[in-house]
């Protein structure tokens, strides 16, 4: 179950996680990083009926980054400081566990995503984000390197050039530029963005669960994926879809000229 660092909720088929730290702006420390993976696992069963995911920050954030107050007050190492540990141990494999998802995720940008905290916010298939949001590479600011996938995923998603500029100079990047650079999906008013967000979910939700979380993971391997590997992965995961009511349903439905009742079943 999460713990008090994330909330999870269910609006009929959809899991609304909620990062919960708001007097730090939700940065992360090992335990929201262990909340957010077991919230992430009851939303991912297929027993619980998930069939989409939203994540987003309490109160004025998304999260601000890597809780360095929590990392401050941790006991003295005996040897030099290993910077890079907490990564091995915590974010990479909730990184890696968001990447598997075989629901849709939508993450919800409702303040600043800073940090590993913006590597989490780009990791949702569909980005949205307020217009008084904005994005931060803010590791230069205290000598460290991107994390979080950033120098990953920053480069498929707007470019190298781009990416340097973002990790080199750590600028605030507006909701706004960010979506004309192409980096999030959407940007709606700070009023207006949950209700929005709500209404994507839902209609997700009303989807072919199955169909969709193969989708999500296509395009999570095509970037390292040949043509002939990734023409092979279509092949089978077709074959796998093929074999799932919903195919049959939406099949049906097209040829009799009607709206689909799927039932998300991935099982």
């Amino acid at each position: 179950m999460p713990n008090n660092k994330v909330v999870l909720s269910r609006t009929d088929d959809i899991a609304i996680i909620t990062l919960n730290d708001p007097d730090t702006l939700n940065a992360m420390d090992t335990l929201m990083c262990e909340g957010l993976r077991a919230a992430l696992d009851e939303a991912q069963a297929p027993l619980n009926g998930y069939r989409c995911i939203l994540l987003t920050g309490a109160g004025r954030a998304f999260s601000s980054g890597a809780n360095l107050a929590a990392s401050a007050q941790a006991p003295a190492p005996t040897g030099p400081i290993d910077a890079g540990a907490v990564l091995e141990s915590h974010f990479n494999p909730l990184i890696a566990q968001i990447q598997q998802l075989e629901v849709p995720l939508i993450t919800v940008v409702n303040g600043v995503a800073a940090g590993v905290g913006m590597s989490f916010a780009l990791s949702g298939d569909l980005i949205l984000a307020a217009e008084s949001a904005y994005f931060l590479q803010a590791f230069t600011k205290i000598g460290l390197v991107p994390d979080g996938g950033a120098t990953w995923m920053l480069p498929r998603l707007i470019g190298v050039a781009r990416a340097k500029e973002l990790s080199l100079l750590a600028e605030k990047l507006p909701a706004a530029t960010a979506l004309d650079w192409g980096l999030i999906n959407r940007v709606y008013s700070d009023a207006s963005l949950m209700d929005e967000a709500m209404a994507m979910a839902k209609k997700i939700a009303h989807g072919p669960t199955a169909a969709l979380g193969m989708t999500r993971k296509l395009y999570a391997l095509s970037p390292e994926n040949s043509l002939s590997e990734q023409l092979r992965l279509e092949r089978e995961s077709q074959r796998i879809a093929g074999q799932n009511p919903d195919a049959e349903e939406g099949i049906r439905s097209f040829l009799q000229k009607r709206s689909p009742n799927y039932t998300g079943r991935r099982t």
